[in-house]
C-alpha cells in the first residue's frame, strides 16, 4: 500500500507539473478582452490611436497630451491583468502633474487580437516608444513607467534606448523567480517561458530609476526590489509605502514620489529666453 500511495503521488505530482507548464501563460496573463472606451473610465479629451507591433499586431493607445509644448509624456505599460481602462485614475493623476501620457494596449487585451507572449509584449512596448518619439518627444522628455509585469518592459526598453527617467511600479528581478516564490513545491524556475528578467538588463540603464513598493506586497517578494536597486548602476532611489500592497501604490503616493523624483534628477526644460 506504501508504495501504491507513493505511486499515486508521484502521478499526481507528474499531472500537476504538466499542468503549470501547459497553462502556465493563462496563469500570467489575465487580459479583459472587451474594448474600453475612454469616456465609460470618465476620461475625456483622450485620443485613441492605432499602431502596428513589428510583427504587424495591431495595438492602440490612449494618449493624453502634456500641459505645455516641453513638458514630459509617460510611456505607461501595465499590469499582467485587465485592460487600459482600468489604468484611468492613474492617468488622471499623471495629468494632474502636467505629464503626457501615452497609455499602450497590448495584443490580446482591450480588444486588440493576439495572444501575449514576452515575444509579443516587447515588440508591443518597443511600438509604443516608437509611437512616442514619432511624435516629436526627444529622449529627454519620454518617462517609462512600468506597472508590475510592464516593469520587466519598461526595463528593457531602456536597456537599448535613452530616456529621461524609468519609474519602476511594484518590480519583480524575473518572472521566473517570481513563479518560484509562489510554487515553491515545483522547480517553477525552470519551467517559465517567458521569463522577463529584469535583474539581467538592470546594470545597462543609464537613466535614474526609481522604485516604488509596497511593504505589504503579497505578490511579488519585496526583496526583490532591492536587488534591482543593487544590481544597477545609474542612479536609483527606492521609495516604499509602508501600508500599501501591490495594487494600491497610486492612491498611496507613489505618484507624488515620482514627480518629486522626476524634478530632482530630469534636466529642467524651460530655458532662459534672454540672449
Amino acid at each position: 500500500m506504501l508504495w501504491t500511495l507513493l505511486g499515486a503521488l508521484a502521478v499526481a505530482y507528474l499531472l500537476l507539473l504538466i499542468a503549470l507548464t501547459v497553462f502556465q501563460r493563462r496563469l500570467l496573463y489575465r487580459p479583459d478582452a472587451n474594448l474600453p472606451p475612454p469616456a465609460h473610465f470618465g476620461l475625456h479629451g483622450i485620443e485613441i490611436l492605432k499602431l502596428t507591433a513589428a510583427d504587424g499586431a495591431p495595438l492602440f493607445a490612449w494618449y493624453a497630451k502634456p500641459n505645455r509644448p516641453d513638458g514630459f509624456v509617460v510611456l505607461y505599460l501595465h499590469g499582467n491583468g485587465g485592460h487600459i481602462g482600468y489604468r484611468a485614475e492613474r492617468l488622471k493623476r499623471m495629468a494632474a502633474h502636467g505629464w503626457g501620457v501615452f497609455l499602450l494596449e497590448y495584443r490580446g487585451f482591450g480588444g486588440n487580437p493576439g495572444q501575449p507572449t514576452e515575444h509579443g509584449l516587447r515588440l508591443d512596448a518597443q511600438a509604443g516608444l516608437d509611437a512616442v518619439r514619432a511624435m516629436g518627444f526627444p529622449a529627454e522628455r519620454i518617462l517609462l513607467w512600468g506597472e508590475s509585469l510592464g516593469t520587466g518592459l519598461a526595463i528593457g526598453l531602456a536597456a537599448e534606448h535613452t530616456v529621461a527617467a524609468v519609474l519602476l511600479e511594484s518590480p519583480y528581478t524575473s518572472i521566473a523567480r517570481t513563479a518560484q516564490s509562489h510554487y515553491p513545491y515545483v522547480p517553477a524556475i525552470w519551467l517559465v517561458r517567458d521569463r522577463f528578467d529584469s535583474l539581467a538588463r538592470m546594470p545597462r540603464l543609464c537613466a535614474p530609476i526609481l522604485i516604488m513598493q509596497g511593504a505589504l506586497d503579497r505578490v511579488v517578494p519585496t526583496w526583490m526590489g532591492k536587488a534591482l536597486m543593487k544590481a544597477a548602476t545609474a542612479p536609483v532611489e527606492l521609495w516604499i509605502a509602508p501600508q500599501a500592497g501591490h495594487n494600491d501604490l497610486a492612491p498611496a503616493g507613489a505618484t507624488e514620489a515620482a514627480a518629486d523624483f522626476v524634478s530632482r534628477h530630469c534636466v529642467p526644460l524651460i530655458k532662459d529666453p534672454s540672449p
